[in-house]
């Protein structure tokens, strides 16, 4: 399934939408964190309930980058199809 985006925004950041099968989640998240313009990266399942929440902003000045690309992994493993949520500056 290639990514479908969705892009909506305010004042403050723009929010893009990326649906993706489990398997893409973690290559897409950590091309997300890679752009380096990215807020917040929120998982949600495919009934909408948010299953993971990175604040992008500390895990790029903190050393937790390596724990938090383990969980959405283990959390990608777990789902067949979730949406990305990105809020970008």
């Amino acid at each position: 399934m290639s990514p479908t985006t969705k892009t909506t925004s305010s004042k403050k950041f723009k929010q893009e939408q990326f649906k993706v099968y489990g398997h893409e989640v973690l290559k897409k998240v950590t091309e997300l964190i890679k752009e380096g313009n990215v807020r917040r990266i929120i998982i949600k399942n495919e009934k909408g309930k948010v299953m993971l929440e990175i604040p992008v902003t500390f895990v790029v000045v903190g050393t937790v980058f390596a724990p938090i690309l383990a969980a959405v992994g283990a959390l990608a493993a777990l789902i067949s199809k979730c949406t990305i949520v990105v809020e970008r500056k």
